[in-house]
């Protein structure tokens, strides 16, 4: 759990960062709430990278993440500004376990 708290927060800080220095979007809250996407898809999928939880679980546990993620998206900005973010996070999962197919144990935790 440490670790996922870990690539949470590296996720979005990394993340805010690239977004406040190049991009500019001139709205700090939807950088930070873009950069929040970013890191939790990092840290919700170093968290589910367990044999102990079953591809519909991962599954279903992203699908709800990304469901959270539109809802306040909709609620504090809009609609057409919250998706991005469940881009960002479904990019950044799919990335994530991708690169971890090329390993041999099929995992980045180890």
């Amino acid at each position: 759990m440490k670790k996922a708290l870990m690539y949470f927060a590296l996720g979005t800080v990394l993340s805010f960062l690239i977004n406040y220095f190049f991009y500019s979007s001139e709205n700090i809250g939807l950088d930070i709430y873009y950069a929040l996407a970013f890191g939790i898809a990092w840290g919700i999928a170093y968290y589910l990278d367990t044999p102990s939880f079953t591809l519909p679980q991962k599954l279903g546990i992203s699908f709800a993440v990304m469901g959270v993620l539109v809802l306040v998206g909709a609620g504090l900005f809009s609609l057409e500004l919250a998706v991005p973010s469940i881009l960002k996070f479904s990019t950044v999962f799919v990335a994530y376990y991708m690169i971890a197919s090329f390993r041999a144990s099929k995992s980045l935790r180890k």
